[in-house]
């Protein structure tokens, strides 16, 4: 169902109400091995955060599929180093050990068609202990957008559920290094999938939300009093990792560190500046 437009903003994403998954749920990450889906924050120590809060279905898969080869025992060992347990809390332990049962790995090409028929074929003997026929599969895309097409092109030609249930891809950030990259994104996904099915995450996307503090901001008498010359001295944005680029080079060579990251770390420096003559 579409919404009113002027209640969804821009992100066309927000422009379509979805299904919840629920039971006979699988999870795929795609780029399992690498920086996006591994790191802190990232997609998997993420999801291990939503099975610990009881946030996703019941009985859910995850699947991780990069091309690295590796067994099972490494994929836990490396998925589950940035998780952390200080107090060595036991809850949180037992918690870590379900999550590893409850995840696996597969290894493939990006661009090879049988290697999708293969990891269909792993999905399909996970759904053949379901009780009843309903699957969902929800493709989680950690990767460069170089692949971004080839990825959604086998996994709709090989890896889509077509016997009921429901398919969901998500892209994760960067959409595109600029304009032009990013509208050709789009329509090639769209050749695949629908909008309905389509999910974006990338760091510009929060931009109305940054937009939306502006306004409250200029709006709002106490904040008006608070937030200016007088009462805040300086603002300081620190970006600070304590690892270097650890394989990220040519990632970053291709699309740059302020494409992203810096874009909406500067909006927020904007917040204690004066009223701007307008907000677009």
């Amino acid at each position: 169902m579409t919404r009113n437009r002027s209640l969804s903003g821009t992100i066309p994403s927000m422009e379509t109400t979805n299904d919840e998954l629920k039971d006979n749920t699988i999870i795929v990450v795609l780029g399992a091995s690498g920086d996006l889906a591994k790191k802190k924050a990232s997609t998997l120590p993420a999801l291990f955060g939503l099975f610990h809060q009881g946030f996703l279905p019941r009985d859910v898969k995850i699947v991780g599929y990069a091309r690295t080869k590796m067994d099972t025992e490494e994929f836990h060992k490396r998925t589950t180093s940035y998780i952390k347990n200080p107090d060595n809390d036991p809850t949180i332990a037992e918690k870590l050990e379900q999550f590893k049962a409850l995840s696996t790995y597969v290894s493939g090409s990006y661009e090879d068609g049988a290697a999708f028929d293969n990891l269909n074929k792993y999905l399909e003997d996970i759904e053949s202990k379901y009780q009843s026929k309903e699957c969902n599969r929800l493709f989680y895309l950690a990767l460069p957008p170089s692949v971004f097409i080839s990825v959604a092109k086998n996994l709709k030609e090989h890896c889509y559920v077509t016997r009921g249930g429901i398919n969901r891809i998500i892209v994760e950030k960067p959409f595109g290094k600029d304009l032009d990259s990013a509208r050709e994104l789009l329509s090639s996904l769209k050749q695949y999938w629908t909008e309905d099915e389509t999910f974006r995450i990338d760091h510009y996307l929060g931009k109305e939300m940054v937009k939306n503090l502006l306004v409250l901001r200029f709006a709002n008498i106490a904040m008006g009093a608070a937030w200016d010359k007088n009462s805040i001295s300086n603002v300081q944005i620190t970006f600070k990792e304590p690892f270097g680029t650890e394989g990220r080079g040519g990632y970053f060579d291709e699309f740059g560190i302020i494409r992203d990251i810096l874009q909406n770390r500067q909006s927020t420096q904007v917040l204690p500046d004066h009223v701007p003559a307008h907000f677009a």
